[in-house]
């Protein structure tokens, strides 16, 4: 749940908007008090418009979705606790860093996907889009493109074009 609130906060949608709690079905006036709980802090926060945020909520469901991020947050007990296989620990504040630093990358890499999406695109173009430096972008693609989630299209002039691998003919 701390790396789902990283993200949130990261998209500048913010991590009071999400929220998550354990509940079991006998434990209704329970449930109750966080739905009010939860309803108020929605209710100062304001109305949230889902279509300003399309390509950030798009980016962060990438994110959650990448099975490196997924690797990393399902080995974290394992790795702070018992070790890799060789016995060596990690400390937990070292591997929340690393872990963070593994979601915002995620995170930049579903922004230029979904400025893929809209179609050929430079880097100039897809940081623009998403506001990433140019810099981050241009890193960015490359992880894609090794990934083989994105390629070279074409030359614009001496402007390289770029598109998702799906979008290929």
């Amino acid at each position: 749940m701390k790396v789902v609130e990283y993200l949130m906060d990261l998209s500048e949608i913010g991590r009071d908007r999400v929220c998550l709690r354990w509940v079991s079905a006998a434990e209704a006036h329970r449930f109750a008090e966080y739905v009010h709980e939860f309803s108020e802090v929605t209710r100062t926060l304001g109305p949230f418009d889902p279509e300003k945020y399309a390509m950030p909520l798009a980016a962060i469901e990438t994110s959650v979705a990448s099975p490196r991020l997924r690797w990393l947050m399902g080995m974290t007990i394992q790795m702070i606790n018992r070790g890799n296989v060789y016995g060596d620990r990690i400390k937990e504040e070292d591997y929340q860093k690393f872990l963070k630093q593994v979601a915002e990358e995620e995170y930049q890499h579903g922004l230029v996907l979904q400025a893929l999406d809209k179609g050929c695109q430079s880097v100039r173009d897809m940081a623009i889009e998403t506001g990433l430096p140019i810099y981050t972008v241009s890193l960015r693609l490359g992880e894609l493109e090794r990934r083989h989630q994105a390629c070279f299209e074409r030359h614009d002039g001496r402007t390289p074009k770029f598109v998702t691998v799906a979008a290929q003919p």
